[in-house]
C-alpha cells in the first residue's frame, strides 16, 4: 500500500488533560481521509500536531515513508477553521501575495477558475460572502501545489447551496489525484466525500474504514415509517423492532422484503410509507451517543 502518511501511537497531552490518546492511522495517496467527531473529540488536535503547528508529546508521524523534515510546511496546503485577511486587499491580490511565500506555486489562473473564483476575483477581501470566502481559503490552500492538503471543518457556517459548491469543488481537487484530510461536523459531507473515516471521540479513534464498511457494521437495519393510522392491527404481531413517534411508527429492520410483506398481508395502507436506509450519522450517534454540534 503506497501510504503518503503514517501516524503511529500519536499522544497530545496538556498538563494533565489527554487530548489525543494513542491514535494510529495510514492516509493512502490520493484520497481523502475524513477525521469526525463532537467538539473535544481530538481530531483538531490531531491535525494541528500532523500539520506540525504544535508538538506531540509522543507518537510518530511519518510523510513518504520518513520523519517530516524542514521542506514540509513548503509541500502542504492547509485550510484552517479561521484565517485573518487583510481587508483592503482584492482576491486576485491576496491570491499573489500568498504566492510569492513559497518556493514551487501554482497556475493562478487554473486556481480562480477550479474555486468559482473568476467573477468575484476584483473584489476586497471584506466585500464577498461566507461561501466566497471559504471558496477563496481553499485557493490559497492550494496555491502552493500541495501534494497534501488539510481542510479542518471547511463548510462550517455555509447554507446547503454554499456547502455543495464547495464540495464540487473538493472534488475536483481529488480528481487531480491530491491527498485531501478532512475534518467536519457533517456527516452527509464525510459521507459524500470521504473514501476512508475514523470517528474520534475522547481522543481516541473508536472506529474505521470507509462510510459503506461502517454502516454496514454499525447500523445494518433499515427505517420503515408509516402514519399510526395506516396500521389497523397490533404491532404486537410482527417480529420486528419499532418506536412509536407522535403520529408515526418507526419499524427497525434488516430484512426489507420480510417486512413489507407483512404489512402487505395485513393490508396496511402504504400510501405514504418512507424507507430509510442507514446513513453515517446513524453511525455516529450508535457509536458516540452524542447529537452533532457545530
Amino acid at each position: 500500500m503506497n501510504y503518503l502518511l503514517e501516524i503511529k501511537n500519536l499522544v497530545k497531552k496538556y498538563k494533565q488533560v489527554v487530548a489525543v490518546d494513542g491514535i494510529s492511522f495510514s492516509v493512502t495517496e490520493g484520497t481523502c481521509f475524513g477525521l469526525i467527531g463532537p467538539n473535544g473529540a481530538g481530531k483538531t488536535t490531531t491535525i494541528e500536531v500532523i500539520e506540525d503547528i504544535i508538538p506531540p508529546t509522543s507518537g510518530e508521524i511519518l510523510y513518504k515513508g520518513k520523519p517530516r523534515s524542514s521542506s514540509f510546511k513548503q509541500e502542504v496546503g492547509i485550510q484552517f477553521q479561521q484565517t485573518a485577511l487583510l481587508s483592503s486587499l482584492t482576491i486576485r491580490e491576496t491570491l499573489k501575495i500568498f504566492k510569492s511565500l513559497y518556493n514551487k506555486s501554482a497556475d493562478i489562473e487554473e486556481i480562480i477558475d477550479i474555486c468559482n473564483l473568476r467573477e468575484i476575483q476584483k473584489r476586497i477581501n471584506d466585500k464577498i460572502s461566507g461561501g466566497q470566502k471559504q471558496r477563496l481559503m481553499l485557493a490559497l490552500a492550494m496555491i502552493n501545489k500541495p501534494e497534501l492538503m488539510f481542510l479542518d471543518e471547511p463548510s462550517t457556517g455555509l447554507d446547503p447551496q454554499a456547502r455543495r459548491n464547495l464540495w464540487s469543488i473538493i472534488h475536483k481537487i481529488k480528481e487531480k489525484g491530491k491527498t485531501i484530510i478532512l475534518t467536519t461536523h457533517y456527516m452527509e459531507e464525510a459521507q459524500r466525500i470521504c473514501d476512508e473515516i475514523a470517528i474520534m471521540d475522547n481522543g481516541k479513534i473508536i472506529a474505521q474504514g470507509t462510510p459503506n464498511q461502517l454502516i454496514k457494521k454499525y447500523c445494518e437495519e433499515i427505517t420503515i415509517i408509516l402514519p399510526k393510522d395506516s396500521i389497523g392491527f397490533s404491532m404486537e404481531q410482527i417480529p420486528f423492532r419499532y418506536l412509536e413517534i407522535n403520529d408515526k411508527i418507526e419499524i427497525k429492520t434488516s430484512d426489507i422484503n420480510s417486512c413489507l410483506n407483512i404489512l402487505i398481508s395485513k393490508c396496511t395502507d402504504l400510501t405514504e410509507l418512507v424507507v430509510r436506509s442507514p446513513n453515517l450519522e446513524n453511525v455516529y450517534l450508535n457509536l458516540t451517543g452524542k447529537r452533532l454540534r457545530d
